[in-house]
């Protein structure tokens, strides 16, 4: 008697896998986030991710003001609101941001669930598949991440110790609109930029605004963290220098505290519109009791102070950052020197991968942010992204002792084994740029 042909029964993890919209294939795993179960272990030195140190707010004040805040405001402060945000919350905005000679009125600005999601937004309403998007080389791995998740092709600027290269950015424009290629804006950090810590000069932000305008190009301009300079004060805004042809991102994450999730944009007049019928679609409204916190905040407390109070904490980490990568580091590496923000950008030595060294890295108790995670074209093998925002001066010494024994660990692996450094220069040839180098 036979038997019957087992019946074919293949399995599937996810059943809606058909079914998802086409620009989901772009969703990726941030390697920053990846990293947090494991670098928030206690015994993990992390100099990965870029969490602000906001131990020294005065907390017990601030927890006075909530506590008024609910009693006197409550209902209101608990409440649906207006989904280009309230008026107090932008009119605070106006302020903070005269601090960068930006000179705006309320009506402009857009208040959003921080500046993580007026990224989104101005993404959604300028972006359709297969349009391109200009950016430093490196760039923010949060702005990569939104920016495939619509679709977008993005094409890295090169950079100098000054930041983007205004002929670079000409050609890049002239190419690839010769080619056929919807080239919709360029987005760029200007302060301390996020991997690398490159500041641009005031020289060069007026050249990149000249080159924008030449070329019909719109700016976004990123700046969360324009006001925690380290050396001098903040720099003109991008946006101080053309008002109609740079749409201008910022946040309270990094100068108050990033859980009540509040930034905004300020934009010319038409495209505020779009984005603020773009919010109500996504949130109906930001968080208000956010903004009525916030500008509590901001009405009773000297922010202005805490910031230079941040200023000289930052100041002290960067400090203890530099010291540690000059002892501890290996001839051949080299590093950016920052004048504010939070990251250094370390250039590994010839040979090596930051991304395959990682696991051993955080086997020595040591993490940081492989440079392949802040480039669109899987670039930066070389690099890593050290933070000095949160450790303490004397946990980020330990950490760069620890990182200074892998890498040389690293470095003997390959002579024993006898690879060749020179081997790994056609793999990865732009590995970002590396001024003010140590």
């Amino acid at each position: 008697m036979s038997l019957p042909e087992p019946s074919r029964r293949d399995t599937r993890l996810d059943h809606y896998v058909d079914t998802y919209a086409e620009r989901t294939h772009g969703l990726q795993v941030s390697a920053v986030r990846a990293l947090f179960a494991v670098a928030n272990r206690p015994e993990v030195v992390s100099l990965a991710g870029g969490m602000p140190n906001i131990a020294d707010l005065p907390r017990m004040e601030l927890g006075a003001s909530m506590d008024r805040l609910i009693q006197e405001r409550g209902v209101q402060a608990m409440q649906y609101g207006a989904g280009q945000g309230e008026l107090f919350m932008r009119e605070h905005i106006i302020e903070v941001m005269a601090e960068e000679q930006v000179h705006a009125h309320p009506d402009d600005v857009v208040v959003t669930c921080g500046s993580q999601q007026a990224l989104d937004l101005v993404t959604r309403i300028f972006i359709d598949p297969g349009d391109v998007i200009l950016a430093e080389g490196p760039s923010y791995v949060g702005a990569l991440g939104t920016f495939h998740s619509y679709q977008a092709k993005v094409v890295h600027v090169g950079m100098d110790a000054e930041g983007i290269e205004p002929d670079a950015l000409a050609h890049a424009v002239v190419s690839l609109r010769a080619a056929g290629q919807r080239v919709k804006f360029l987005y760029t950090i200007p302060n301390f930029q996020n991997p690398t810590g490159v500041t641009q000069s005031v020289e060069r932000r007026r050249a990149l605004v000249a080159v924008a305008k030449e070329h019909d190009l719109l700016i976004i301009e990123d700046n969360p963290y324009g006001l925690l300079t380290l050396e001098g004060s903040p720099m003109p805004a991008l946006r101080s220098m053309d008002s109609d042809n740079v749409i201008y991102l910022g946040s309270f994450s990094k100068t108050f505290a990033p859980g009540f999730r509040i930034g905004w944009a300020l934009a010319p007049h038409a495209v505020r519109e779009k984005l603020v019928l773009a919010q109500e679609s996504a949130t109906l409204a930001p968080p208000v009791f956010s903004q009525f916190a916030i500008s509590a905040y901001l009405e009773e407390f000297d922010w202005r102070g805490q910031i230079v109070a941040f200023r000289d904490m930052y100041r002290e980490r960067r400090d203890a950052m530099l010291a540690g990568l000059a002892e501890h580091m290996p001839a051949g590496s080299t590093w950016t020197v920052p004048n504010g923000g939070f990251f250094v950008w370390v250039t590994l030595p010839e040979g090596l991968d930051s991304q395959a060294m990682l696991p051993r890295a955080v086997s020595a108790r040591v993490a940081y942010t492989p440079g392949t995670a802040f480039f669109a074209d899987g670039l930066g093998s070389r690099n890593m992204r050290l933070s000095f925002c949160f450790p303490t001066p004397e946990r980020i010494l330990e950490g760069t002792r620890r990182l200074g024994e892998v890498i040389s660990a690293e470095l003997e692996m390959n002579r024993t084994f006898g690879i060749d450094p020179g081997a790994a220069r056609h793999h990865d040839l732009q590995t970002g740029p590396a001024p003010d180098i140590s």
